[in-house]
This record gives C-alpha cells, structure tokens and sequence, in this order.
C-alpha cells in the first residue's frame, strides 16, 4: 500500500472544518429526531440526496428515536441482522423496509411472550391451547428429533436433520436454538418477526436457554416460568410419559430440578393448575406491558 497523500495546511484544516460542519449537521438531525420533528423515513429520504445523513450510522438514527435507546436499538439490529457499523447509505432496500415496519405508526408491534419451564411442566399442552383458539400467534420450533406418532410436520415441530439444522444456523435463521435431551431446538426468525409486524401477540414455547437468549437479544420480550402445582405432581406427569424408559424419566428429573432454580431468571411465573387459567393470565401479561 502506497503511502497516504500529503496535505497542505491548508487543505488539512479544511478537512477538519468540513468533518466539524458534518457532525454538528448529524446532530442536528438527531435532536430533531428525538423531538420528532423527523421520522425514520423522513430520514431516509434526507439520506438519498444528502451525503452527511447518509453517513450517519443506523445505531445513532435508532437511539435517537423516541422509546428507543442505546439498548433497544442494538437489539433491534441484532435481529434484523444489521451490522452494528452500517451506515444509513449502506442499508440495502430489505433492510430499510424492515426498519420502517419496526417503527410504522400505522401499525403498533405486537408482543412477544417467552413460555418455559422444567420438562413435563405442561409448556406444549398450553401452546396446543392458545393455538387452537387463536389468543396468540404461536411460534413452530424446528428440531432434530425425531417425530413421535401423533406428530406432523411444521404442526408441532418442523423435523430437520442435522445438515438442515447447520444450514440454518449457517444463515442466521434461528432466533435462538439450543441443545435439550440429544437434540438440537430453535425458532425460525422470520415468521416470528412477520407476526409481530403484523401488530400480532406472538407466544414462543422454547427450553431456559432458549428464554435467556431471547431476552439477549429482544429485552422487550416478556418472559414466564410455568412451574407445576407441585413437585409431586412434577414426578407423576414425568412418569405417565410413556415415550421415555426409566433411565431417561430419572434423567428428566434430574434435568426438572435443575430447570426449577432458574425461575428467578423470568419475568413473570405462572403455575399450571388449569390450563384456561394460565392463557387468562398469559392474555393479561400481553395486555398490561
């Protein structure tokens, strides 16, 4: 690499003067943001034909939006798979839609509740509830199990094998995924994200680490531990399943009590004595945040 060109005084502190003018015009902007003198498309159409707004990096225009903050708006990128450096002039045309569906006033975003639990705590029965009677959207998880016999494909689980599953992964897909029980879970990014768009309460039944994911990467979702009435009752669920051997019901078990400590971790905690009472204070979490 050849060396960098030699500038005169003169053209040095002209440099600097036309780098002070555009960062005092960039804040500008943003204070007008904030106040709402200028939304995000007003901003983008400023972007088209103004070099200085068009450098402008997407963090600051999200920070400066009101309710956004430093925080949200990292969030925000993360999951529209943003990079934390784009410019707004480096955004390309699905990016930029993606971002004015965030924030369309026309449109309030719908709310994303986490459901999790210990294993045989009921998380699958209250998501075959809510999905039957259409109180929320309810996300599909895919998986490397296999299907058992009352299961059908992208019902209750999209069935992938392990290729598909990396490719997945590979292209950032998967809002989050773990390993639970031999296998590998996670959720499928774009339904989930088209749901909440479309103004939709979305209902993510997904494992603890799963959860803690989630609220790594969206801390607007809300997330509930369903805990069992009882530990006994804990047990009795855990050993009527008859798809488990006795080694891998002691496993579940041991798994149960680990999963039980980590209530502390969520929002909110619910315990499953009825199946109608627990969608009543799911729909009432939604309603309330």
């Amino acid at each position: 690499m050849g060396a960098p060109p030699q500038l005169t005084a003169h053209e040095r502190s002209a440099a600097l003067a036309k780098a002070k003018e555009s960062r005092q015009i960039r804040s500008a902007t943003k204070i007008k943001i904030k106040s709402g003198e200028l939304s995000l498309s007003d901003v983008f159409t400023l972007a088209e034909s103004d070099s200085v707004i068009g450098k402008m990096r997407v963090s600051d225009l999200l920070a400066a939006l009101s309710g956004v903050g430093k925080i949200r708006a990292t969030a925000i990128m993360e999951r529209l798979n943003i990079s934390p450096t784009r410019r707004i002039q480096g955004l390309g045309k699905h990016q930029m839609r993606a971002l004015r569906n965030e924030f369309s006033p026309s449109q309030s975003r719908g709310k994303l509740i986490v459901l999790s639990g210990p294993g045989g705590v009921g998380k699958s029965t209250i998501a075959a509830y809510i999905r039957k009677h259409g109180t929320f959207w309810v996300s599909v998880s895919s998986t490397t199990r296999q299907p058992r016999a009352t299961e059908k494909d992208g019902v209750e689980y999209y069935f992938l094998t392990n290729e598909e599953f990396d490719q997945e992964i590979a292209k950032n897909h998967l809002l989050e995924w773990a390993h639970f029980a031999g296998a590998r879970y996670g959720t499928p990014r774009e339904p989930v994200e088209q749901g909440l768009s479309a103004g939709k309460n979305v209902l993510l039944e997904i494992d603890i680490e799963g959860a803690k994911q989630i609220k790594e990467h969206a801390p607007e979702a809300i997330l509930v531990f369903l805990e069992p009435p009882s530990w006994e009752e804990l047990v009795s669920r855990l050993e009527r399943r008859a798809t488990d051997s006795p080694e891998r019901r002691a496993e579940r078990l041991q798994l149960a009590q680990e999963e039980l400590a980590a209530a502390s971790f969520f929002d909110h905690r619910l315990v499953n004595d009825q199946v109608e009472n627990v969608v009543q204070k799911l729909l009432s979490l939604a309603s309330a945040h």
